[in-house]
């Protein structure tokens, strides 16, 4: 009998977990998922101009969380679930959840800043009191799920959020303090927390940065634009590369002579010149960077689609198969492709950590996804102008980032290993 944990178990235990910590909060996401489809059927055209993607990221997140524990259980006896857990595998896992349940992980935006002169700065496990105002009675809403869905959804700003330095209760009044300055308010138009007391706490886990920001929240939003960044421009890569690695190799003479020299010409080319000028005509954001990181990654994947290729072909099965009739399709579906998927993506793999630390790269210089997206990159730029003085700035996105190119290249490495004992 096994006696040790398996990756099921761990993905299991860490939903159970993640349930157990946010089960209010995930009561009130059904709650609005349920208003929003019931909204849907009395007005569809305001209910989807009021769903955004934060609000969709929200109710997915809610699914996922019942969805991926039930599928784990579906499929407990594949080799990938019923793996033994070990550190590469921790990570990916760490990877995933991160990407899938970001909303639920962290309730912080990571664009939230008040308050600069209490919050800014601060080391890691900080502890900030805070004051809530009470809804003002002049504020009101188009209708029952836009006002649930401001309690619900985490904001880059709220009016009624108050982070100060010290409080003292006088009678009916508050005074309150912030960097020295002294202010007040009728205790009266304050929230009462679930301790009954005005006063409540904000952590910071992993501190926060110079204009306030949590750098844990920005860490797992950070971490999800990285992911996606990687994901695609390896796609981009895969179709390109490959489908250029087929036709040069499968075709022969002129063709692969032409798109072999094309290859080699952006080969030769430094691919940091392809991305300024790309960047500088479309500007900084998300899809030029994905477009243009995938777009300068491709040779190397057309190279090996193509040398996979031209060694099927001479292959004594290929040639035979091709004599006796077989189809084009056919010869390509059950003896080429079952070939060359493996090696293709073994170099997908790596090409993934290639992209990750190059978009990491260009934030870092300023050409990554620009300030609408948290970034790694753009988090350690930010954080080598306080260096001396506020650490966690630089450390917690470099140990990340170094993190998930450690792993990603440890999957690559074990397949790649898997494949030469195959062949030897």
């Amino acid at each position: 009998m096994k006696k040790y944990f398996t990756t099921g178990n761990v993905i299991i235990t860490c939903c159970a977990l993640l349930i157990a910590a946010r089960f209010g909060f995930l009561i009130k996401v059904y709650h609005l998922f349920g208003n929003w489809l019931g909204f849907v059927f009395t007005d569809t055209q305001s209910a989807f101009r009021l769903l955004d993607f934060s609000t969709a990221d929200h109710f997915l997140s809610a699914l996922l969380i019942v969805v991926i524990p039930a599928l784990v259980f579906i499929f407990r006896k594949s080799q990938v679930i019923a793996a033994r857990i070990n550190y590469t595998n921790l990570i990916i896992i760490c990877i995933f959840f991160v990407f899938t349940l970001a909303p639920l992980i962290t309730r912080v935006n990571p664009e939230f800043q008040k308050n600069i002169s209490v919050t800014k700065l601060l080391p890691p496990f900080s502890k900030v009191k805070m004051l809530r105002l009470k809804e003002s009675t002049e504020k009101q809403y188009s209708n029952i799920f836009q006002a649930e869905k401001n309690t619900v959804v985490a904001r880059s700003f709220d009016d009624n959020l108050l982070f100060v330095d010290s409080i003292k209760e006088f009678n009916d009044k508050v005074f309150f303090y912030q960097s020295g300055a002294e202010n007040s308010l009728e205790k009266s138009r304050l929230v009462l927390n679930d301790k009954k007391s005005i006063i409540s706490k904000r952590l910071f886990i992993l501190g926060s940065d110079e204009f306030g920001r949590d750098i844990f929240s920005r860490m797992i939003y950070g971490a999800r634009v990285s992911l996606s960044v990687g994901f695609g421009a390896v796609v981009i890569a895969f179709f390109i590369g490959s489908l250029l690695g087929f036709f040069a190799g499968y075709s022969g003479k002129w063709i692969d002579i032409l798109l072999n020299r094309i290859a080699e010409m952006f080969l030769t080319v430094p691919s940091i010149f392809f991305v300024i000028l790309i960047l500088a005509l479309f500007g900084n954001n998300i899809f030029s960077v994905v477009f243009v990181l995938g777009f300068s990654g491709w040779m190397s994947l057309f190279k090996l689609v193509r040398s996979e290729i031209f060694l099927i072909k001479k292959k004594d099965f290929f040639i035979s198969a091709g004599l006796l009739g077989l189809k084009k399709s056919n010869l390509f579906f059950k003896e080429i492709l079952p070939v060359i998927i493996v090696p293709v993506v073994v170099n997908l793999i790596f090409q993934f950590g290639n992209v990750v630390l190059a978009e990491s790269a260009l934030s870092f210089l300023g050409l990554g996804v620009g300030n609408s997206f948290p970034s790694w990159g753009s988090m350690i730029d930010s954080g080598k102008n306080y260096i001396t003085t506020a650490w966690w700035l630089i450390l917690f996105p470099g140990l990340a980032l170094f993190t998930i190119i450690f792993a990603v290249n440890s999957v690559g490495k074990k397949i790649s290993s898997s494949i030469t004992q195959i062949k030897y």
